[in-house]
């Protein structure tokens, strides 16, 4: 499995969250799910349905949980956790999950997105 977790400010357009999407994907497999933080899913269900993928909603624990490579301040403060994105694609994969691609910040900055696989069941 192949996810694409991603973070954004609230008032993040559908195409910040398709241009971090894509700058995040170059190089990396096809995504096959969607995942962003539960209180922020309605936003990204937009992008999700587009491209005919699943979402995952990510609880606030499971993001607390996941230790990131990217550390903001910000979004440890508003989160806990160092990048949404980050975890997000990590909780969503399952155990022993692997980023493929920290998280990848949109030419306006107001979304990111990561890769992460998931080990094959």
């Amino acid at each position: 499995m192949i996810v694409a977790g991603f973070g954004f400010r609230a008032s993040a357009s559908l195409e910040s969250l398709r241009a971090a999407l894509a700058l995040a994907q170059q190089g990396a497999p096809t995504v096959t799910r969607l995942a962003t933080a539960q209180a922020k899913a309605a936003t990204l269900a937009p992008l999700a349905q587009a491209l005919g993928l699943p979402l995952a909603e990510v609880t606030a624990d499971a993001l607390a949980a996941r230790r990131t490579h990217t550390e903001s301040a910000a979004s440890r403060k508003a989160h806990g956790t160092g990048s949404v994105a980050e975890s997000a694609a990590l909780a969503a994969a399952g155990s022993g999950a692997r980023l493929l691609r920290r998280r990848q910040i949109s030419p306006d900055r107001m979304a990111t997105c990561a890769i992460a696989q998931g080990i094959p069941e």
